[in-house]
């Protein structure tokens, strides 16, 4: 008798245990899955920005915000229109981008930038998530739309970066524009130089560093019809820089990264702390390793670990469902998104 409750008391043991088990993988599973993957992913998804910095809406004037505002929605505009029509997020991205350059009112292209020599000197990355092949260009001073050459780069050669000269005589020979070095001259970037100047001789030669010199991109993730991600970055680089100093935007895992599996993101900030950190792998390294949502990813990365290194700045990014995030540590960035119905466009933290 005693034998019969003993195998019945460890039977029914036993049952809990499996039941329990089985209770605990069902919850864990719940709990571990990714929220975008419960969403119904979107046909196509754009987002862009055009730089991070010391952004404040008492310094804005009404009619510089308005520019700034239809500037950004006529790149998202451009970049949506070919992925309405089922284009490649590819061309998403570089005609996006291409759009910022042509404005003044971004440190990429026509509104590059000068260097501690009155130059200008421009950097451009681009890859692509389905294949995760990569151009880039950097310290390129005659070509026109710089993210074309990065392009063209990751297209066709054999390389992922090429650089000064040798990047301009490859953007001529592949057949893109060009222009003269006065072409890039806008006079608030001029007088941005001069400050800096000013400043840097009354701190004895210490070269300026305030804020507003570290920060100034434009950038475009795109996902297409096809499940296809891309990453686009684009930079005058830093006001006042010497020493043909290059930043995070051309280097493919610090200012730019895009792979189908994880996620898509383009990076504007402090150049030296995202190359550090290899900020923008790192987003999709958290998806992928870690099992986090592109929000919670991108978050803890702007956050957390760059504010923590003494890093700021921004990024966008955007998964193979659609899902955007779009954080930043500074005063402000300029930013926007666009989904089937769905728009949106910032500039300040709110």
């Amino acid at each position: 008798m005693r034998q019969r409750r003993r195998r019945a008391i460890r039977s029914l043991l036993i049952l809990c245990s499996l039941v329990s088990a089985v209770a605990c993988q069902q919850a864990g599973s719940s709990e571990s899955a990714k929220p975008e993957e419960m969403d119904n992913p979107a046909k196509y998804a754009i987002v862009i920005h055009g730089g991070a910095g010391t952004i404040l809406r008492e310094d804005m004037s009404p009619e510089k915000e308005a520019e700034v505002t239809a500037a950004l929605n006529a790149a998202l505009d451009i970049g949506e229109s070919v992925l309405k029509a089922g284009g490649s997020s590819m061309d998403a991205v570089e005609r996006a981008i291409m759009s910022l350059e042509d404005s003044p009112l971004f440190n990429a292209g026509k509104g590059a930038v000068f260097t501690h020599d009155g130059k200008n000197e421009l950097d451009a990355s681009f890859m692509d998530g389905a294949t995760r092949n990569a151009g880039a260009v950097g310290g390129v001073t005659t070509v026109k739309n710089p993210i074309r050459a990065a392009r063209a780069v990751m297209e066709k050669s054999e390389h992922v970066m090429l650089t000064g000269r040798g990047a301009d005589v490859f953007a001529r020979e592949q057949g893109l524009d060009t222009v003269p070095p006065d072409y890039y001259f806008t006079q608030a970037r001029w007088d941005a130089l001069q400050r800096a100047l000013s400043e840097e001789n009354k701190q004895s030669g210490a070269r300026s560093s305030g804020p507003d010199n570290k920060y100034g991109t434009v950038g475009c993730v795109a996902l297409d019809s096809q499940g296809n991600i891309a990453a686009g970055t684009s930079t005058g680089g830093m006001t006042n820089k010497r020493y043909n100093r290059i930043g995070d935007s051309p280097l493919i895992g610090a200012g730019t990264y895009a792979n189908n599996a994880t996620c898509g993101v383009s990076c504007t900030g402090h150049g030296e702390y995202f190359i550090r950190y290899a900020v923008a792998y790192d987003v999709g390294a958290l998806m992928e390793y870690k099992g986090l949502g592109v929000e919670a990813a991108a978050r803890y990365i702007i956050d957390k670990k760059l504010r923590q290194a003494g890093g700021s700045g921004g990024l966008i990014a955007l998964d193979r469902k659609g899902n955007i995030a779009m954080p930043f540590n500074t005063p402000g960035m300029y930013r926007g998104y666009a989904r089937p119905g769905e728009r949106q466009v910032k500039i300040y933290k709110e």
